[in-house]
């Protein structure tokens, strides 16, 4: 399987990252009613079996039990795993001591010595200004506890921003985490995606499929149940838009054997320095994210999804 590095690191990953977000989440996810701990330790299993190693998850995902899981998992396994976690600045953590505590807490959860990468979750800099906060962070690189240092959410000043202040601990910024989808496409305009390549910072895409909206799954007939019901963009003037990329997205798929999905993903796997951050429950779901890497899609047909598209790029 080809790899990819994080940033200017000597880190190389795979060029897709499985998600973790689900993995213990009883308030968005509904983790324990229709799936739970077999399941995503069967989509743990089915990921390494198809070659993915890389996982991303956060001290707040299901309130530490995502972390828990993916340590006891790794637990079971002899086969390396390089874990993504994330701290977050919530207004109670005032001092660099924070963040220490925090390392130890999903270090502990996960039952590791070192993570590949620690992110921080979101740029909130009230109670901790960025400077206490990544010197904290580079004090781990230099302790050997964590081996990369990502952000998440951040916007491109704050990246130049938190780059120099790492710069000057001699630390690499690796990552920054932020939305990004053939829908959501918000970061080009943004100017964020630009000086990511500008700065060496690889782009980890979450929400790569739109929650759903470009796996296919969704059309006028056959609307989502649940909290998405009630969002416009699964609604019948939301579907009717994306029609015309959905119908895109089959025709490039039927052309290599692939689901809308794995398109989709694929066209994120085709930009240098992008990694998509795929979610799963399930063993089937990990087979399917699976299916976007290891063939590539022709310039020409990414030049098309591109152009049909740029209505979702504001």
């Amino acid at each position: 399987m080809a790899t990819t590095t994080l940033g200017k690191t000597d880190i190389t990953v795979n060029p897709i990252c499985i998600g973790t977000w689900s993995w213990g989440d009883t308030l968005f996810w509904n983790y324990g009613s229709n799936y739970g701990k077999n399941e995503v330790e069967n989509a743990f299993k089915t990921s390494l079996e198809a070659g993915i190693n890389f996982f991303d998850t956060a001290e707040v995902y299901g309130n530490g039990l995502s972390e828990e899981l993916l340590g006891k998992f790794m637990q079971e396994t002899e086969q390396p795993v390089q874990i993504a976690t994330k701290y977050g600045p919530v207004p109670w953590r005032f001092f660099p001591e924070s963040v220490a505590d925090a390392v130890t807490a999903s270090l502990k959860r996960l039952m590791v010595p070192k993570v590949t990468l620690y992110q921080v979750h979101w740029p909130f800099t009230f109670f901790m200004s960025q400077e206490t906060l990544l010197n904290a962070l580079a004090d781990e690189v230099k302790q050997g506890r964590i081996a990369a240092i990502g952000v998440s959410n951040y916007s491109a000043d704050e990246m130049v921003q938190a780059s120099e202040i790492l710069e000057k601990r001699g630390v690499i910024l690796a990552t920054n985490q932020v939305r990004y989808s053939l829908l959501s496409r918000q970061i080009e305009t943004k100017g964020i995606l630009q000086k990511a390549r500008e700065l060496g910072v690889t782009i980890l895409a979450y929400s790569p499929l739109a929650q759903g909206l470009l796996t296919g799954k969704y059309t006028v007939e056959n609307q989502p149940i649940g909290a998405r019901k009630f969002d416009s963009r699964f609604q019948k003037i939301g579907l009717e838009k994306i029609a015309p990329v959905i119908s895109l997205l089959t025709e490039i798929g039927e052309k290599y054997d692939k689901t809308v999905a794995q398109v989709a993903l694929n066209w994120l796997v085709f930009q240098d320095s992008v990694i998509p951050i795929a979610g799963c429950k399930n063993a089937e779901q990990v087979r399917q994210n699976a299916g976007a890497i290891d063939w590539e899609m022709t310039q020409e047909e990414f030049d098309r999804l591109e152009e049909i598209t740029r209505p979702w790029l504001s």
